[in-house]
């Protein structure tokens, strides 16, 4: 959400900067803009659309310089235009863009409008860069007018500003927000993701809560919220701009659904040996923490919240241990129970999740026993704060809606469900087989994928469709809601999902011919009465696809309309199965749609605001 992207070098910076904000387009935005500093002069250009819009207007007024700032906003406080686009700036001086959101603005606003300042936008970011005015003005340098700035706000942010009475250095902060410093030769950099910076750098700091950065041209400095200079590691990533390009696909959605048993293998690697999941891959000081863990609590968003839903099934199942799940957004404004030798997990794919870090600071306070994070960002915030980790090794996954995050969330979360059912009493025989299956999972995700062209078929059928439904049971119900947002999310067709044995208490009032309904059958013991559920619906009329393993599918084939059939597998881990069809599904409508399947609308990838 939102993508800051600064620069300080010896060469000029404008490709740098619109080359960051093009890699940053898949965390969402509706504006554009930058601003750089040449002969002591501040120059910008903004505009109210896609980065492409920003460079035609470049390359129509062309400005340069060796220091910038550049951003893409997602817009919180007043509309998408031209007027509340970042950067902004105060008096021709001071030029800042931010991330995140300013609660107490209103107030700092007013102080502003008494001290002469006047305001051109509707946006909480524009206090900041005339506090950084007033107090320069004052004669305090760019580094401690940023320090006293922050010290005032009230929420989260991250920030990087420039000033045209220090020309050579850009500074940074980050409260709440991420926001990283990029080490290259003989220049520097800040942006919101290491993705933005990859073409000219593979070393970074991960700035920690409260730093503030000062980057030059030869030099940089991070000091604390007290001004006291601080020691970060630079780190040095694996990952290169190749990896985080579409290749051969037409999406980067389609790429990433099809990179599903590459990640889910790279998740397996070096966790599971000779039928075993090996010790201490949830950290050093995992043994104690598992072996005392009496019930799970687990928090999350959007689909990673479902994940967390299909975990506690098999938990409770295979573990025998009471699991609760709930929305992030839900836990942080509650006082929840929290029974003794409780163990907190967190899942996110960015680690920079807002609702989720607050929830997680949350739980450090509130006795739980212990936190394990399930994240796909070695260096976020989430990673860094909570007691045990497992990163599910995804890699860079750029669509905003989730694909290769989610499986690779379910298999990290099988690790866990199975290590902590050994522990509670789990049959060896059981366990062997569950662990042999999980091995086995790439291999039939890569059969699951070869159902592509039956399914852009299939896709035919929704795409002139406003509704539809998804049913599923046990397990599979989170799997029917997570098939349903991904189908809202990039086609905006309205989609909801409902346990099957729901459809009595409402829902079937809904089934037409025009309300197309999705039913999740994998072959467990719940598959009778899903499709008792099943004809309820096609003797209403309502059009009916059903997605199901082999063994449940050739049975249903002659009975209950449309059945695919993916490879059958043990019911541990169908839902990960069952639920490349349901994106492959959402990605084709959406393709017929002609909506855009990337980045659609209103959406963003990291939400690091409420």
């Amino acid at each position: 959400m939102c993508g800051i992207v600064a620069a300080t070098a010896h060469r000029a910076i404008p490709e740098i900067l619109l080359a960051g904000l093009k890699a940053l387009e898949y965390r969402g935005y509706d504006s554009a803009g930058m601003a750089l500093i040449q002969d002591d002069t501040l120059a910008r250009l903004r505009t109210a659309g896609k980065v492409a819009e920003l460079e035609s207007l470049w390359q129509e007024t062309p400005i340069t310089g060796l220091v910038g700032i550049a951003h893409t906003r997602w817009a919180t406080h007043g509309v998408p235009n031209t007027s509340n686009a970042h950067p902004h700036v105060s008096r021709g001086s001071v030029a800042l863009v931010h991330n995140g959101i300013i609660e107490n603005h209103h107030d700092l606003r007013e102080e502003l409008k008494g001290a002469g300042f006047e305001f051109e936008s509707d946006t909480d970011t524009e206090v900041m860069v005339h506090m950084v005015e007033h107090l320069m003005g004052q004669g305090g340098s760019l580094l401690d007018a940023v320090l006293e700035m922050t010290g005032k706000l009230v929420g989260a942010y991250a920030i990087a500003v420039t000033s045209t009475r220090e020309p050579g250095a850009v500074v940074g902060a980050r409260k709440g927000s991420p926001l990283v410093l990029g080490v290259g030769f003989d220049e520097h950099f800040l942006a919101s993701d290491i993705h933005a910076l990859l073409p000219v750098t593979s070393r970074f700091i991960y700035l920690e809560e409260g730093d503030v950065a000062e980057i030059t041209v030869d030099s940089y400095r991070v000091v604390d919220a007290d001004g006291e200079p601080v020691a970060r590691p630079v780190k040095e990533t694996e990952l290169s701009a190749d990896a985080v390009s579409r290749g051969q696909y037409r999406h980067y959605m389609l790429k990433e659904i099809h990179e599903q048993p590459t990640a889910i293998a790279e998740t397996l690697e070096g966790r599971v040996y000779h039928g075993q999941i090996l010790p201490n891959i949830f950290g050093a000081e995992a043994e104690p923490l598992l072996a005392a863990a009496e019930h799970i609590h687990i928090v999350a968003c959007g689909t990673s919240f479902h994940a967390g839903l299909v975990a506690r099934y098999q938990l409770e199942e295979l573990a025998g241990l009471p699991c609760s799940v709930e929305i992030a957004s839900e836990y942080r404004y509650r006082r929840p129970v929290v029974p003794p030798n409780t163990l907190f997990v967190s899942i996110s794919q960015s680690g920079e999740t807002l609702d989720t870090m607050a929830a997680l600071r949350h739980a450090r306070k509130a006795g739980y026993l212990g936190t394990l994070a399930i994240c796909n960002v070695p260096e976020s915030s989430i990673v860094r704060e909570s007691d045990l980790v497992l990163m599910t090794r995804a890699g860079p996954e750029i669509g905003v809606a989730s694909t290769k995050a989610f499986t690779t969330q379910l298999v990290a979360l099988q690790l866990l469900v199975l290590e902590l059912a050994r522990r509670h009493g789990l049959d060896a025989e059981q366990y062997d087989r569950h662990v042999s299956d999980l091995e086995h999972l790439p291999v039939a995700l890569n059969q699951a994928l070869a159902l592509d062209r039956n399914i852009e078929r299939l896709a035919e059928r929704f795409a002139d469709k406003h509704h539809a439904l998804y049913l599923g049971r046990g397990s599979h119900y989170p799997i029917a809601m997570e098939g349903a947002l991904k189908l809202k999310e990039i086609s905006y067709i309205h989609a909801e999902a409902y346990p099957a044995g729901e459809l009595k208490h409402g829902p079937l009032a809904l089934v037409d011919e025009d309300m197309p309904v999705v039913a999740v059958a994998p072959n467990d013991r719940l598959l009778e009465k899903l499709m008792s559920n099943v004809e309820e619906v096609r003797s209403r009329g309502g059009e009916m696809y059903v997605i199901a393993d082999q063994m449940a599918g050739d049975g249903l084939k002659a009975h209950h309309g449309e059945v695919l059939s993916v490879p059958t597998i043990s019911p541990l881990l169908a839902p990960i199965i069952l639920t490349v069809p349901l994106q492959l599904l959402a990605y084709h409508v959406a393709v017929l749609k002609g909506t855009d399947v990337d980045q659609p609308r209103n959406l963003a990838k990291s939400v690091t605001v409420e």
